[in-house]
């Protein structure tokens, strides 16, 4: 068995996030504004993807590697099709304990169950905000809340619990709505996270003010649903968690903006073309399709994996700066969130 990978830091290499496709059914202005991912764009081709033989083989390597769960992000994931095969193969991976995706939901009525029958444990789902104008604002393709509301709806009612939501607050545009998408959720058993916007990417025209901090986050669901911390569920977790004291759930903030967390960062990512990435703020990639293709041997491609991330010295985060946020990064839409 290959011993557990560790970065330059000693971080241990305990999370894969694997990006099935670059496509999205939305242009959600934080992640693939409409102006850049237009019809011109030129995505993926089919060929260029890893197929889910090529994902399976390299995750069980992952595995081997100390990697403990996998998330399966996009783009969409729910638009490449026949994703209830590559689940149930994740799902055999001997040593693999958490098995995730994240969505926007739009796409779950049709498909949650099926991939609860196939091996996926839970779900996180986009949604920015519970006003349906601003939210069709923020996704840019004119899909309103209630087509989340029923993806998240039958993810519970397929067993793909506890489901999460992901809302992505940035000032002037849905941060006014923070307090009732947390009302809304207050004793359902679901638990909210808000995330301050971040300089992913490129093309999303980020900009410092458009932060809403976790902090002025949390005070504000706080004057209204008393909160107290929590203790984090394991080390390297995103979100800094917050009780409701009067026991009706949890929310997490995640505040990369702010408060990095880079120092306790164990996630590796992979691109649907198969390029290892091991920052969400990456420029390039190690391209192990390359070597999968050429006919690499397991071995080769686990020592690989290793050389990688031993290599690891990223802490976009902490050491951001005017002069950092300007450079050429992978796009969100791309290696996921």
């Amino acid at each position: 068995m290959p011993a557990d990978a560790r970065d330059a830091f000693d971080r241990p290499l305990r999370d894969l996030r694997v990006s099935v496709t670059d496509r999205c059914n939305f242009r959600c202005v934080y992640c693939m504004p409409k102006e850049v991912f237009g019809p011109a764009f030129q995505f993926l081709d089919r060929e260029e993807l890893l197929t889910y033989e090529e994902i399976e083989r390299l995750a069980r390597l992952f595995v081997a590697r100390g990697v403990e769960k996998i998330r399966i992000t996009g783009g969409e994931p729910l638009v490449r099709r026949g994703l209830p095969g590559l689940v149930r193969r994740l799902a055999a991976v001997e040593g693999l304990r958490d098995l995730t995706l994240t969505t926007n939901g739009a796409l779950l009525p049709a498909q949650a169950a099926p991939l609860r029958e196939a091996g996926l444990r839970r779900v996180t789902v986009s949604l920015d905000s519970l006003d349906d104008a601003v939210f069709r604002a923020m996704n840019d393709v004119d899909a309103g809340v209630e087509v989340v509301l029923a993806g998240i709806e039958a993810a519970l009612a397929a067993g793909l619990g506890p489901v999460k939501v992901n809302a992505v607050v940035r000032r002037g545009l849905n941060d006014h709505t923070i307090v009732d998408l947390a009302r809304h959720f207050h004793g359902s058993g679901v638990i909210v996270r808000f995330i301050e916007y971040m300089d992913v990417g490129t093309t999303n025209g980020w900009a410092l003010d458009h932060v809403t901090p976790a902090a002025e986050i949390v005070a504000r669901i706080d004057a209204v649903l008393p909160l107290e911390p929590a203790d984090p569920n394991y080390r390297g977790e995103v979100a800094r968690r917050y009780r409701y004291r009067d026991g009706g759930g949890e929310i997490g903030v995640i505040s990369s903006i702010t408060e990095p967390f880079c120092g306790d960062c164990t996630r590796a990512r992979l691109s649907p073309e198969g390029s290892l990435y091991t920052c969400l703020f990456g420029a390039n990639g190690f391209d192990l399709r390359a070597l999968l293709r050429a006919g690499a041997d397991d071995a080769e491609l686990s020592e690989a994996i290793a050389r990688v991330w031993r290599v690891r010295e990223d802490r976009y985060s902490e050491l951001r700066t005017e002069a950092t946020s300007g450079l050429a990064r992978v796009e969100m839409s791309h290696i996921g969130g």
